[in-house]
């Protein structure tokens, strides 16, 4: 995987990776196992510190994983990766150990994160949980702190998406319904 176009985002501006309410990726590590799902629940909280909240449901292995390590990453998968993101909303790891290979996952890092990141996304939220065992038991809500971020600049720069400017395949998704996505569509600037 070429990481030439991906660049660091600053964590104060990192709540934007997700505020127009993508379809991600959650991906956690524990003891040598890896997992990833998908969640269309996910949303901005803070930006000093920069933090997030996401949706888990308490028979995946992806908040099994999270809930030991303390760590998970938020991903935002493209048009050309709905399904993929599809596979892995709907199957387990519990079921299939090869989950993620025949969902056709490539995981790498980033320098200095000891997480599984999605490779082909246009943005990554590394996170530290904050925990909330009350919050988390009764709603199945997640508090991350959002301790690094980066996106591909040929969409994600200078702070914003550039989802015009950028090949319509690095679109964001939105999932629906029964196997529906809908991407990310046209920017309406009503500031300038």
């Amino acid at each position: 995987m070429s990481i030439d176009h991906i660049a660091p985002v600053e964590l104060e501006k990192s709540y934007r990776l997700v505020n127009h309410g993508p379809t991600v990726l959650v991906s956690a590590r524990h003891a040598g196992i890896d997992d990833v799902m998908a969640a269309a629940w996910v949303c901005g909280l803070d930006y000093r510190p920069a933090k997030l909240t996401v949706v888990l449901d308490s028979a995946t292995m992806t908040r099994k994983l999270l809930e030991k390590s303390g760590t998970f990453v938020v991903q935002v998968p493209t048009v050309n990766q709905a399904r993929l993101t599809y596979d892995l909303g709907h199957s387990s790891l519990h079921d299939d150990p090869e989950k993620l290979k025949k969902a056709g996952v490539e995981l790498f890092q980033f320098e200095g994160h000891d997480q599984p990141f999605v490779a082909g996304c246009t943005a990554w939220l590394s996170c530290r949980l904050l925990p909330e065992i009350a919050v988390q038991d009764r709603y199945d809500l997640f508090i991350g702190e959002i301790v690094g971020a980066w996106a591909d600049a040929r969409v994600f720069r200078d702070g914003h998406w550039r989802f015009e400017e950028a090949s319509p395949s690095l679109r964001s998704i939105h999932y629906v319904a029964g196997g529906q996505f809908y991407t990310i569509g046209d920017a309406v600037n009503v500031a300038e």
